[in-house]
């Protein structure tokens, strides 16, 4: 009964922390900033991939699997909302995704992940199983399946742990995410991505098209099973950006949501060395039609998007926000969005990693970013940050260093 008692604890002060004022006013400035009607930018520091460094194994305490991971969790959360003041919203309800399956392609996408001096297995390889044009012939239609009875007795053993403190509730299946180009690399491996647009546009299409056929399927699966969440709320919903909007419904109806009621992520960061004029043409017809079945989009990630927005937000015109990368021209986007998009600034996080923090450095690229982008509807998004070497006070200083620039107060 140990873990139970763990497990009810940290619920208990997950209730409290949600009900605590801050809460309702950070849900109502992300609002703002997704209504593109920003008070000031918003900022919040991603500490998932900080592993050991932001928590360690040793601190938890369950034993039991499941409790073990959703211990992991609740910590992370209270741990993110007690020391580093961004503006993370913790959410009065547990969230619990369906049990979702899906078969392969026809071809196996195993990775091999290799292991760092610190355990980390962040790198990893997969040996591309589409190596020629011929190989197209072994793709075939996934299958979807879903497992409501175990969701359903994983909610219910929930709900008799902690339901009482926090509301365990079945929502979704994740991230709503569309891209395709991620998978297309997996398949056909960089050389042929880089090469088939000029020596077999064809098979490139081909492929392309398979897998927009693929995800139109998965979203239509999930829609039609009432497996979609409404993720207009606390829920990530690209590249570590909440979706909190107004025009979105914020609750799932009995039977799910609807597609055309919720964000989706689409980005293409593996097709950062092909030309615009090729994108455009032979990469972005695809995307759009599966960003066309959603309401509103997230796009990008690490690519830069300056040149060649025009072409990306006429053909996905219901884009709300966009990832502005270390290697985006911060200058040359805001110019070409104004306040029509939200600008997703991700800073560079060598300098914050590390032995030492690069306090210099990071100023620089927050003061530029602002001098660029300071009048547009902007937040900061710390993302990509893998060592700090237990040095947890850092994340804190430069959430305050950015309060401090934006004018906004240094909230607890």
């Amino acid at each position: 009964m140990h873990d139970h008692e763990r497990i009810r604890a940290l619920a208990g002060r997950i209730a409290e922390i949600a009900a605590e004022p801050v809460m309702t006013e950070r849900r109502r400035a992300w609002t703002k900033l997704k209504d593109l009607d920003a008070e000031r930018p918003m900022v919040l520091f991603e500490t998932w991939t900080l592993g050991q460094d932001f928590l360690a194994d040793g601190e938890l305490q369950c034993q039991d699997p499941q409790l073990r991971g959703i211990e992991r969790s609740m910590l992370g959360q209270i741990r993110q909302a007690e020391e580093i003041g961004d503006d993370l919203v913790v959410e009065p309800v547990w969230r619990l995704a369906w049990h979702t399956s899906a078969t392969d392609y026809g071809v196996s996408l195993a990775a091999q992940h290799g292991t760092d001096a610190q355990d980390g297995t962040v790198g990893y390889h997969i040996d591309h199983p589409i190596r020629s044009i011929d190989d197209l012939d072994k793709l075939t239609p996934r299958r979807f399946s879903v497992d409501r009875a175990a969701t359903e007795a994983s909610a219910a053993r929930l709900d008799a742990i902690f339901g009482d403190l926090l509301p365990v509730v079945i929502h979704g299946s994740g991230c709503l995410h569309s891209a395709l180009t991620q998978d297309l690399f997996k398949l056909i491996g960089n050389d042929n991505l880089l090469l088939w647009p000029l020596d077999a546009p064809e098979a490139l299409q081909r492929a392309l098209q398979y897998l927009r056929d693929d995800r139109i399927a998965w979203f239509r699966f999930l829609e039609q099973e009432g497996l979609v969440g409404a993720n207009a709320n606390g829920t990530i919903v690209g590249s570590g950006s909440p979706g909190f909007v107004s025009e979105l419904p914020d609750v799932t109806p009995a039977g799910g949501a609807q597609l055309k009621d919720c964000w989706t992520w689409m980005e293409s960061q593996e097709t950062t060395m092909i030309s615009p004029g090729m994108f455009i043409e032979q990469f972005l017809p695809a995307m759009a039609e599966v960003a066309s079945l959603f309401g509103l989009v997230y796009y990008g990630c690490c690519e830069p998007v300056h040149d060649r927005w025009d072409a990306i937000i006429k053909m996905i015109p219901n884009i709300r926000a966009v990832s502005i990368s270390p290697w985006c021209d911060r200058a040359s986007i805001a110019a070409q969005v104004g306040r029509s998009v939200v600008l997703s600034r991700k800073p560079e996080p060598p300098p914050i990693s590390g032995a030492t923090p690069n306090w210099d450095a990071l100023e620089t690229d927050l003061d530029q970013s602002l001098a660029a982008m300071g009048d547009c509807n902007l937040e900061f998004l710390f993302r990509d940050v893998y060592r700090i070497n237990g040095d947890r006070p850092r994340l804190r200083r430069w959430v305050d260093l950015v309060r401090s620039r934006i004018g906004g107060a240094v909230l607890a």
